[in-house]
Protein backbone atom coordinates (compact mmCIF):
# COMPACT_ATOMS: atom_id res chain seq x y z
CA UNK A 1 0.00 0.00 0.00
CA UNK A 2 1.07 3.44 -0.86
CA UNK A 3 0.33 6.32 1.26
CA UNK A 4 0.29 10.19 0.46
CA UNK A 5 0.14 13.03 3.11
CA UNK A 6 -0.22 16.48 2.37
CA UNK A 7 0.26 18.69 4.87
CA UNK A 8 1.02 22.46 4.90
CA UNK A 9 2.73 21.95 8.48
CA UNK A 10 4.97 19.22 9.72
CA UNK A 11 7.06 18.56 12.40
CA UNK A 12 9.79 18.99 13.39
CA UNK A 13 10.50 20.91 10.21
CA UNK A 14 7.82 23.53 10.36
CA UNK A 15 5.05 23.89 13.35
CA UNK A 16 2.46 26.32 14.12
CA UNK A 17 -0.39 23.47 15.40
CA UNK A 18 -0.95 20.46 16.15
CA UNK A 19 -1.59 19.68 12.86
CA UNK A 20 2.37 19.57 12.09
CA UNK A 21 2.49 17.39 15.15
CA UNK A 22 -0.11 14.52 13.74
CA UNK A 23 1.29 14.82 10.02
CA UNK A 24 5.09 14.25 11.52
CA UNK A 25 4.40 11.35 13.82
CA UNK A 26 1.80 8.99 12.66
CA UNK A 27 3.80 8.38 9.55
CA UNK A 28 6.13 6.70 11.58
CA UNK A 29 3.93 4.26 13.22
CA UNK A 30 2.22 3.30 9.70
CA UNK A 31 5.83 2.51 8.00
CA UNK A 32 5.81 -1.35 8.30
CA UNK A 33 2.99 -1.38 6.90
CA UNK A 34 3.14 0.82 4.12
CA UNK A 35 5.62 3.12 1.52
CA UNK A 36 4.66 6.42 2.51
CA UNK A 37 5.09 10.23 1.07
CA UNK A 38 5.01 13.25 2.80
CA UNK A 39 4.34 16.20 0.44
CA UNK A 40 4.75 20.01 2.30
CA UNK A 41 5.59 23.39 1.16
CA UNK A 42 9.40 24.65 1.72
CA UNK A 43 8.26 27.61 3.84
CA UNK A 44 11.01 29.98 4.27
CA UNK A 45 11.45 29.34 8.11
CA UNK A 46 12.56 25.83 7.62
CA UNK A 47 16.71 24.97 8.03
CA UNK A 48 17.45 23.25 4.91
CA UNK A 49 21.11 22.29 6.61
CA UNK A 50 19.74 21.20 9.91
CA UNK A 51 17.96 18.36 8.17
CA UNK A 52 19.45 17.85 5.20
CA UNK A 53 17.11 19.09 2.81
CA UNK A 54 18.74 18.78 -0.51
CA UNK A 55 16.90 19.67 -4.09
CA UNK A 56 16.52 16.52 -6.11
CA UNK A 57 18.08 16.70 -9.61
CA UNK A 58 15.90 17.95 -12.80
CA UNK A 59 12.89 18.76 -10.45
CA UNK A 60 11.92 22.65 -11.67
CA UNK A 61 8.38 22.39 -13.16
CA UNK A 62 5.96 25.33 -14.31
CA UNK A 63 2.38 25.14 -13.80
CA UNK A 64 0.33 27.79 -14.99
CA UNK A 65 -2.65 28.95 -12.56
CA UNK A 66 -4.96 32.22 -13.94
CA UNK A 67 -3.15 32.17 -17.60
CA UNK A 68 -0.01 32.50 -15.85
CA UNK A 69 2.73 30.26 -15.48
CA UNK A 70 4.72 29.79 -12.05
CA UNK A 71 7.98 28.17 -11.51
CA UNK A 72 8.27 24.91 -8.53
CA UNK A 73 11.16 23.38 -7.60
CA UNK A 74 11.03 19.99 -4.92
CA UNK A 75 13.37 19.64 -2.58
CA UNK A 76 13.42 15.95 0.01
CA UNK A 77 14.79 14.69 3.03
CA UNK A 78 14.22 11.62 5.15
CA UNK A 79 11.50 11.85 8.20
CA UNK A 80 13.94 11.90 11.57
CA UNK A 81 14.74 8.46 12.32
CA UNK A 82 12.65 6.83 9.94
CA UNK A 83 13.46 5.52 5.95
CA UNK A 84 10.08 7.86 4.84
CA UNK A 85 10.76 10.78 2.44
CA UNK A 86 9.31 14.51 2.90
CA UNK A 87 9.19 16.32 -0.38
CA UNK A 88 9.41 20.03 0.29
CA UNK A 89 7.65 21.96 -2.77
CA UNK A 90 9.41 25.00 -3.10
CA UNK A 91 8.08 28.20 -5.03
CA UNK A 92 9.36 31.91 -4.38
CA UNK A 93 6.33 34.06 -5.05
CA UNK A 94 4.23 31.68 -2.70
CA UNK A 95 6.27 30.22 -0.12
CA UNK A 96 9.81 30.57 0.37
CA UNK A 97 9.07 34.07 0.94
CA UNK A 98 7.96 33.50 4.68
CA UNK A 99 9.40 33.07 7.99
CA UNK A 100 5.91 31.59 8.79
CA UNK A 101 3.58 28.56 8.25
CA UNK A 102 0.76 31.21 8.32
CA UNK A 103 1.89 34.73 8.08
CA UNK A 104 -0.51 37.56 9.42
CA UNK A 105 -2.20 40.21 7.55
CA UNK A 106 -2.25 38.00 3.76
CA UNK A 107 -4.25 38.71 1.65
CA UNK A 108 -7.26 36.17 1.47
CA UNK A 109 -7.83 35.66 -2.23
CA UNK A 110 -3.59 35.38 -2.22
CA UNK A 111 -3.86 32.80 0.57
CA UNK A 112 -5.81 30.72 -1.60
CA UNK A 113 -4.25 30.93 -4.77
CA UNK A 114 -0.97 29.10 -2.28
CA UNK A 115 -2.82 26.03 -1.18
CA UNK A 116 -4.36 25.89 -4.89
CA UNK A 117 -0.82 25.77 -6.04
CA UNK A 118 0.74 23.38 -3.17
CA UNK A 119 -2.20 20.76 -3.90
CA UNK A 120 -1.92 20.72 -7.65
CA UNK A 121 1.73 20.77 -7.20
CA UNK A 122 1.33 17.82 -5.16
CA UNK A 123 -0.50 15.73 -7.48
CA UNK A 124 1.92 16.47 -10.57
CA UNK A 125 5.06 16.13 -8.56
CA UNK A 126 3.86 12.64 -7.08
CA UNK A 127 3.04 11.46 -11.11
CA UNK A 128 6.71 12.79 -11.67
CA UNK A 129 8.26 10.53 -9.19
CA UNK A 130 5.96 8.05 -10.24
CA UNK A 131 4.44 7.38 -6.11
CA UNK A 132 1.21 6.21 -7.20
CA UNK A 133 -0.72 6.25 -4.04
CA UNK A 134 -3.39 3.97 -2.51
CA UNK A 135 -4.53 6.93 -0.04
CA UNK A 136 -4.11 10.23 -0.46
CA UNK A 137 -4.53 11.77 2.92
CA UNK A 138 -5.12 15.29 3.12
CA UNK A 139 -5.61 17.57 6.10
CA UNK A 140 -7.87 21.13 6.65
CA UNK A 141 -8.84 23.50 3.90
CA UNK A 142 -5.11 23.86 2.82
CA UNK A 143 -4.66 20.77 1.35
CA UNK A 144 -9.31 20.02 0.89
CA UNK A 145 -8.50 21.14 -3.10
CA UNK A 146 -6.68 17.57 -3.37
CA UNK A 147 -9.80 15.65 -3.23
CA UNK A 148 -11.66 18.19 -5.30
CA UNK A 149 -9.26 18.28 -8.14
CA UNK A 150 -9.11 14.22 -7.93
CA UNK A 151 -12.73 14.42 -8.93
CA UNK A 152 -12.31 16.98 -11.28
CA UNK A 153 -9.42 17.68 -13.28
CA UNK A 154 -8.19 13.78 -12.35
CA UNK A 155 -11.62 12.31 -12.49
CA UNK A 156 -10.29 10.13 -16.21
CA UNK A 157 -6.36 10.25 -15.40
CA UNK A 158 -4.88 6.74 -15.90
CA UNK A 159 -2.46 7.69 -12.96
CA UNK A 160 -5.17 8.71 -10.28
CA UNK A 161 -8.40 7.01 -11.26
CA UNK A 162 -8.06 4.31 -8.55
CA UNK A 163 -6.47 6.39 -5.76
CA UNK A 164 -8.68 6.99 -2.50
CA UNK A 165 -9.22 9.97 -1.12
CA UNK A 166 -9.02 10.62 2.95
CA UNK A 167 -9.62 14.31 4.34
CA UNK A 168 -8.95 15.23 7.95
CA UNK A 169 -10.67 17.97 9.75
CA UNK A 170 -7.84 18.80 12.28
CA UNK A 171 -10.11 22.03 12.70
CA UNK A 172 -13.72 22.64 11.13
CA UNK A 173 -13.26 26.53 12.19
CA UNK A 174 -11.00 27.22 9.30
CA UNK A 175 -12.70 26.54 6.11
CA UNK A 176 -11.08 28.14 3.15
CA UNK A 177 -13.96 30.25 1.87
CA UNK A 178 -13.65 32.90 -1.42
CA UNK A 179 -15.45 33.94 -4.24
CA UNK A 180 -16.39 31.54 -6.99
CA UNK A 181 -13.40 33.32 -9.45
CA UNK A 182 -10.93 31.62 -7.47
CA UNK A 183 -12.18 28.16 -9.58
CA UNK A 184 -10.73 30.41 -12.75
CA UNK A 185 -7.32 30.28 -11.02
CA UNK A 186 -7.84 26.91 -10.64
CA UNK A 187 -8.35 25.46 -13.50
CA UNK A 188 -11.55 23.88 -12.54
CA UNK A 189 -14.41 23.67 -14.46
CA UNK A 190 -17.31 25.05 -12.41
CA UNK A 191 -19.94 23.08 -14.27
CA UNK A 192 -18.43 19.82 -12.42
CA UNK A 193 -17.50 21.48 -8.45
CA UNK A 194 -19.49 24.96 -8.46
CA UNK A 195 -22.78 23.03 -6.76
CA UNK A 196 -24.41 22.50 -3.76
CA UNK A 197 -23.22 18.88 -3.62
CA UNK A 198 -19.36 19.96 -4.56
CA UNK A 199 -17.47 23.42 -3.17
CA UNK A 200 -20.43 25.42 -3.67
CA UNK A 201 -21.75 27.11 -0.07
CA UNK A 202 -24.02 29.92 0.60
CA UNK A 203 -22.65 31.46 -2.85
CA UNK A 204 -18.89 31.12 -1.99
CA UNK A 205 -16.55 28.46 -2.89
CA UNK A 206 -15.98 26.57 0.34
CA UNK A 207 -13.09 24.31 -0.01
CA UNK A 208 -13.74 22.06 3.15
CA UNK A 209 -17.05 20.99 1.75
CA UNK A 210 -15.71 20.05 -1.63
CA UNK A 211 -13.43 17.84 0.42
CA UNK A 212 -16.28 16.67 2.72
CA UNK A 213 -18.30 15.81 -0.45
CA UNK A 214 -15.51 14.09 -2.37
CA UNK A 215 -13.48 12.47 0.16
CA UNK A 216 -13.95 8.69 0.36
CA UNK A 217 -13.37 8.96 4.08
CA UNK A 218 -13.74 12.13 6.28
CA UNK A 219 -11.74 12.01 10.02
CA UNK A 220 -12.66 13.68 12.97
CA UNK A 221 -9.65 14.26 15.69
CA UNK A 222 -12.31 12.56 18.42
CA UNK A 223 -15.10 10.71 18.29
CA UNK A 224 -16.44 13.39 20.65
CA UNK A 225 -15.88 16.06 18.44
CA UNK A 226 -17.38 13.89 15.54
CA UNK A 227 -20.57 14.06 16.92
CA UNK A 228 -20.35 17.41 18.45
CA UNK A 229 -19.44 18.85 14.46
CA UNK A 230 -23.06 17.45 13.32
CA UNK A 231 -24.98 19.81 15.82
CA UNK A 232 -25.70 23.37 14.96
CA UNK A 233 -23.35 24.44 17.60
CA UNK A 234 -20.39 23.50 16.94
CA UNK A 235 -21.01 22.44 13.17
CA UNK A 236 -19.72 26.06 12.02
CA UNK A 237 -22.46 26.52 9.31
CA UNK A 238 -20.72 22.56 8.13
CA UNK A 239 -23.13 20.11 10.20
CA UNK A 240 -26.14 19.61 7.35
CA UNK A 241 -23.13 18.91 4.85
CA UNK A 242 -21.31 16.49 7.50
CA UNK A 243 -25.03 15.09 8.40
CA UNK A 244 -25.09 14.29 4.60
CA UNK A 245 -22.31 12.58 4.96
CA UNK A 246 -21.89 10.78 8.34
CA UNK A 247 -21.68 7.52 6.85
CA UNK A 248 -18.50 8.10 6.01
CA UNK A 249 -17.57 10.26 9.18
CA UNK A 250 -15.44 8.47 11.52
CA UNK A 251 -13.49 9.99 14.79
CA UNK A 252 -9.97 9.02 15.57
CA UNK A 253 -8.23 10.14 18.66
CA UNK A 254 -4.37 11.62 18.10
CA UNK A 255 -1.92 10.45 19.58
CA UNK A 256 1.63 11.77 20.75
CA UNK A 257 4.75 10.72 20.13
CA UNK A 258 6.37 9.74 23.11
CA UNK A 259 10.05 9.49 21.78
CA UNK A 260 9.66 13.70 21.69
CA UNK A 261 7.75 14.20 24.82
CA UNK A 262 9.17 12.05 27.51
CA UNK A 263 9.79 13.39 31.09
CA UNK A 264 12.31 10.32 31.29
CA UNK A 265 14.47 11.97 28.16
CA UNK A 266 13.74 15.43 27.13
CA UNK A 267 16.82 17.71 26.92
CA UNK A 268 15.30 20.63 27.87
CA UNK A 269 14.36 19.70 31.41
CA UNK A 270 16.04 20.57 34.52
CA UNK A 271 15.81 17.12 35.85
CA UNK A 272 14.50 14.28 34.05
CA UNK A 273 11.93 11.67 35.86
CA UNK A 274 9.28 9.39 35.85
CA UNK A 275 6.10 8.95 37.97
CA UNK A 276 8.18 6.58 40.68
CA UNK A 277 10.93 9.83 41.13
CA UNK A 278 7.87 12.90 41.12
CA UNK A 279 9.79 14.49 43.49
CA UNK A 280 12.38 15.83 40.69
CA UNK A 281 9.53 17.41 39.16
CA UNK A 282 10.45 20.41 41.90
CA UNK A 283 13.54 21.14 40.00
CA UNK A 284 11.72 21.80 36.69
CA UNK A 285 9.10 24.18 38.71
CA UNK A 286 11.97 26.02 40.26
CA UNK A 287 13.33 26.48 36.76
CA UNK A 288 10.13 28.00 35.25
CA UNK A 289 9.85 29.91 38.11
CA UNK A 290 13.37 31.42 38.03
CA UNK A 291 13.02 31.78 34.26
CA UNK A 292 9.66 33.82 34.79
CA UNK A 293 10.96 36.11 37.82
CA UNK A 294 8.45 34.20 40.15
CA UNK A 295 9.46 33.41 43.66
CA UNK A 296 9.43 29.45 44.51
CA UNK A 297 7.00 28.38 46.85
CA UNK A 298 6.41 25.05 47.07
CA UNK A 299 2.82 24.91 49.00
CA UNK A 300 1.47 26.93 45.82
CA UNK A 301 0.71 25.26 42.76
CA UNK A 302 1.77 26.77 39.41
CA UNK A 303 -0.93 26.69 36.46
CA UNK A 304 0.18 26.96 33.10
CA UNK A 305 -1.34 27.91 29.98
CA UNK A 306 0.46 27.05 26.21
CA UNK A 307 -1.72 28.37 23.10
CA UNK A 308 -2.77 29.74 20.49
CA UNK A 309 -3.92 33.27 22.18
CA UNK A 310 -7.17 33.09 19.63
CA UNK A 311 -10.96 32.67 20.66
CA UNK A 312 -11.34 29.26 20.12
CA UNK A 313 -9.13 28.79 23.14
CA UNK A 314 -11.03 30.47 26.00
CA UNK A 315 -8.71 32.85 26.86
CA UNK A 316 -11.51 35.58 27.10
CA UNK A 317 -12.74 33.58 30.55
CA UNK A 318 -8.77 34.77 31.70
CA UNK A 319 -10.05 37.87 31.35
CA UNK A 320 -14.08 37.04 33.15
CA UNK A 321 -11.96 36.25 36.51
CA UNK A 322 -8.67 38.09 36.06
CA UNK A 323 -9.03 39.44 40.19
CA UNK A 324 -9.61 36.27 41.17
CA UNK A 325 -6.65 34.31 39.53
CA UNK A 326 -4.56 37.49 40.96
CA UNK A 327 -5.87 36.64 44.28
CA UNK A 328 -5.73 32.61 44.37
CA UNK A 329 -3.34 30.57 46.10
CA UNK A 330 -1.18 29.74 43.09
CA UNK A 331 0.80 30.94 40.62
CA UNK A 332 0.28 31.36 36.52
CA UNK A 333 2.74 31.49 33.38
CA UNK A 334 1.16 31.90 29.79
CA UNK A 335 2.85 31.21 26.80
CA UNK A 336 1.49 31.67 23.47
CA UNK A 337 0.44 34.39 20.84
CA UNK A 338 -1.82 35.25 18.74
CA UNK A 339 -4.83 38.07 18.65
CA UNK A 340 -3.28 41.34 19.65
CA UNK A 341 -5.84 41.83 22.12
CA UNK A 342 -5.37 38.87 23.71
CA UNK A 343 -1.01 39.11 24.00
CA UNK A 344 -2.20 42.50 25.24
CA UNK A 345 -4.19 40.68 28.49
CA UNK A 346 -1.89 38.77 28.79
CA UNK A 347 1.30 41.32 28.66
CA UNK A 348 -0.76 43.64 31.15
CA UNK A 349 -1.27 40.86 33.64
CA UNK A 350 2.33 40.30 33.78
CA UNK A 351 3.18 43.57 34.37
CA UNK A 352 0.82 43.91 37.22
CA UNK A 353 0.07 40.75 38.74
CA UNK A 354 2.71 39.73 41.58
CA UNK A 355 1.71 36.24 39.99
CA UNK A 356 0.91 35.73 36.62
CA UNK A 357 3.61 36.43 34.29
CA UNK A 358 3.35 35.66 30.30
CA UNK A 359 5.76 35.28 27.32
CA UNK A 360 4.46 36.34 24.42
CA UNK A 361 5.47 33.93 21.36
CA UNK A 362 6.45 29.96 21.12
CA UNK A 363 9.63 28.34 22.24
CA UNK A 364 9.51 24.73 21.55
CA UNK A 365 12.08 24.20 24.43
CA UNK A 366 10.64 26.44 27.15
CA UNK A 367 7.37 24.79 26.51
CA UNK A 368 8.11 21.35 26.99
CA UNK A 369 10.07 22.97 30.73
CA UNK A 370 6.23 24.42 31.78
CA UNK A 371 4.73 21.34 30.58
CA UNK A 372 7.18 19.31 33.30
CA UNK A 373 7.60 22.25 35.76
CA UNK A 374 3.60 23.17 36.33
CA UNK A 375 1.39 21.40 38.64
CA UNK A 376 -1.61 22.07 36.47
CA UNK A 377 -2.61 22.80 33.13
CA UNK A 378 -5.20 24.88 32.11
CA UNK A 379 -7.06 24.41 28.43
CA UNK A 380 -10.17 26.29 29.26
CA UNK A 381 -11.56 25.97 25.02
CA UNK A 382 -14.56 26.90 23.20
CA UNK A 383 -14.18 23.59 21.57
CA UNK A 384 -11.60 21.41 21.07
CA UNK A 385 -11.19 18.91 18.08
CA UNK A 386 -8.45 16.57 19.78
CA UNK A 387 -6.22 18.43 22.01
CA UNK A 388 -2.79 17.29 22.00
CA UNK A 389 -1.48 19.78 24.79
CA UNK A 390 -3.34 18.14 27.54
CA UNK A 391 -2.14 14.81 26.38
CA UNK A 392 1.42 16.23 26.39
CA UNK A 393 0.93 17.93 29.73
CA UNK A 394 -0.46 14.93 31.46
CA UNK A 395 2.18 12.63 30.33
CA UNK A 396 4.97 14.95 32.61
CA UNK A 397 2.72 14.49 35.28
CA UNK A 398 0.94 17.73 35.14
CA UNK A 399 -2.90 17.56 35.58
CA UNK A 400 -4.66 19.42 32.96
CA UNK A 401 -8.03 21.81 33.99
CA UNK A 402 -10.00 21.90 30.87
CA UNK A 403 -13.41 22.61 29.48
CA UNK A 404 -15.20 19.04 28.43
CA UNK A 405 -15.47 19.47 25.11
CA UNK A 406 -14.49 17.55 21.98
CA UNK A 407 -11.17 15.65 22.92
CA UNK A 408 -10.73 17.37 26.00
CA UNK A 409 -14.26 15.16 27.03
CA UNK A 410 -12.50 12.09 25.32
CA UNK A 411 -9.66 12.10 26.79
CA UNK A 412 -9.38 13.27 30.47
CA UNK A 413 -10.79 11.47 33.11
CA UNK A 414 -12.57 13.68 35.57
CA UNK A 415 -11.70 14.14 39.86
CA UNK A 416 -12.71 12.56 41.94
CA UNK A 417 -13.83 9.88 39.54
CA UNK A 418 -11.48 6.45 39.73
CA UNK A 419 -8.32 6.73 38.28
CA UNK A 420 -8.45 10.81 37.29
CA UNK A 421 -6.51 12.14 35.42
CA UNK A 422 -7.54 15.93 36.03
CA UNK A 423 -10.57 18.32 35.92
CA UNK A 424 -13.43 19.42 34.01
CA UNK A 425 -15.98 22.37 33.99
CA UNK A 426 -18.39 22.36 31.72
CA UNK A 427 -20.27 25.75 31.07
CA UNK A 428 -18.49 27.87 28.92
CA UNK A 429 -18.14 30.40 31.70
CA UNK A 430 -14.99 32.02 33.45
CA UNK A 431 -16.39 31.39 36.84
CA UNK A 432 -17.25 27.67 36.16
CA UNK A 433 -13.68 27.42 35.04
CA UNK A 434 -12.49 29.20 38.76
CA UNK A 435 -14.57 26.50 40.31
CA UNK A 436 -12.50 24.06 38.97
CA UNK A 437 -9.59 25.72 39.17
CA UNK A 438 -10.53 26.21 43.08
CA UNK A 439 -11.22 22.36 42.64
CA UNK A 440 -7.25 21.87 41.77
CA UNK A 441 -6.25 23.97 44.33
CA UNK A 442 -7.85 21.53 47.08
CA UNK A 443 -6.03 18.67 46.02
CA UNK A 444 -3.18 19.98 45.75
CA UNK A 445 -3.00 20.37 49.29
CA UNK A 446 -3.86 16.39 49.20
CA UNK A 447 -0.65 15.03 48.46
CA UNK A 448 -1.51 11.06 48.48
CA UNK A 449 -4.49 12.35 46.22
CA UNK A 450 -2.35 14.40 44.11
CA UNK A 451 0.30 11.82 43.51
CA UNK A 452 -1.92 9.23 42.49
CA UNK A 453 -3.77 11.50 40.14
CA UNK A 454 -0.47 12.59 38.70
CA UNK A 455 0.58 8.56 38.68
CA UNK A 456 -2.87 7.61 36.52
CA UNK A 457 -1.77 10.68 34.30
CA UNK A 458 1.56 9.71 33.39
CA UNK A 459 0.43 5.94 33.17
CA UNK A 460 -2.48 6.77 30.28
CA UNK A 461 -1.44 5.65 26.90
CA UNK A 462 -2.25 8.25 24.11
CA UNK A 463 0.93 6.88 22.25
CA UNK A 464 -0.07 6.69 18.34
CA UNK A 465 0.28 2.44 18.53
CA UNK A 466 -3.69 2.22 19.37
CA UNK A 467 -4.30 5.27 16.89
CA UNK A 468 -2.24 4.30 14.14
CA UNK A 469 -4.15 0.92 13.82
CA UNK A 470 -8.08 2.68 13.65
CA UNK A 471 -5.91 4.71 10.85
CA UNK A 472 -4.48 1.58 8.92
CA UNK A 473 -7.66 -0.36 9.30
CA UNK A 474 -10.05 2.45 7.99
CA UNK A 475 -6.85 2.87 4.48
CA UNK A 476 -7.60 -0.92 4.38
CA UNK A 477 -11.18 -0.60 4.15
CA UNK A 478 -11.66 2.02 1.17
CA UNK A 479 -9.32 -0.57 -0.81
Amino acid sequence: MKILFASAEVAPFSKAGGLADVVGSLPKYLENDAEIAIFTPLHGLIDKEKYHIEELENSEMWLTFGNQGHKFKLYMCKLPDTNINVFFIQNDWYFSCFKEVYPKWLDTRYEHERYIAFSLAVLEYAKALNFKADIIHANDWHTAMIPVYIHSNYRYDDFWKDAKTVFEIHNLAYQGVWFEDVLDFANMRKDIVYNEYGVEHYGRVNWMKGAINYSDKVIAVSPNYSREILTGEYGEGMDYTLRMNQHKLVGIVNGIDYSVFNPQTDKNLKANYTYRSLVKKEDNKKAVCDFFGLEYRPERPLISLISRLVPQKGIDLIRQVEDAMKNSEADYVFLGSGDPEYENLLIWLSNNTPNIRSYIGYKADLANLIYAGSDFFLMPSRFEPCGLSQLIAMHYGTLPIVRATGGLEDTVVGYPLNDSTGFKFWGYDGWDMMQAINCALSVYKEKPTLDAMRKSAMKSDFSWDLSSKKYMDLYISLL
